[in-house]
């Protein structure tokens, strides 16, 4: 019994440390910066500091079909690790979502982050004018916010900022 509590006693530091920094496990794919982490069973979006802390948590909306994306109209959100590569203002930006309803102004927010997705250049993080989906599994293949949620965190990014989306459940 004894020696079961040295045991414990020792590694509550490192138990301590982990529930700290759930992320931490992430930090080699996160090349010392502030990263994002996508957990699409959850649809939730964490932004974590350099050392694996959250910082800021979001609600989601990911693509209606689970797996990895393989190819363009599967309706998949990618697995893996990306960057972000551009910021692009998305006011004003239409999209046709093929509900019969014709093209959507602002359907991406204010801003539409893409991510280099190999194979695919439209994949990205953006606001939504359907703030209703947020929670839910509803997009083509990116990952939508809230648009206040989207300026948000655009004010807490830059270009080159990882982007880690964790894999839908087997």
């Amino acid at each position: 019994m004894k020696k079961a509590i040295l045991v414990l006693l020792a590694l509550l530091p490192a138990l301590s440390a982990a529930a700290q920094a759930p992320f931490a496990k992430y930090l080699d794919q996160a090349e010392g910066a502030p990263f994002i982490v996508i957990d699409k069973q959850a649809l939730t979006l964490t932004l974590a500091d350099a050392t694996g802390q959250p910082v800021k948590e979001y609600g989601v909306s990911c693509a209606v079909n689970y797996g990895p994306k393989k190819v363009r109209g599967d309706h998949k959100t990618p697995e893996g690790t990306f960057k972000i590569n551009e910021l692009l203002n998305a006011k004003g930006l239409s999209h046709d979502f093929k509900d019969g309803k014709g093209p959507v102004k602002d359907a991406y927010g204010p801003w539409f982050l893409r991510l280099d997705v190999p194979g695919f250049w439209d994949i990205g993080i953006h606001g939504t004018p359907f703030p209703e989906s947020i929670g839910t599994r509803a997009t083509e293949g990116c990952i939508r916010l809230r648009n206040e949620d989207i300026l948000d965190l655009k004010s807490r990014i830059k270009l080159g900022t990882v982007v880690i989306i964790l894999p839908d459940p087997a």
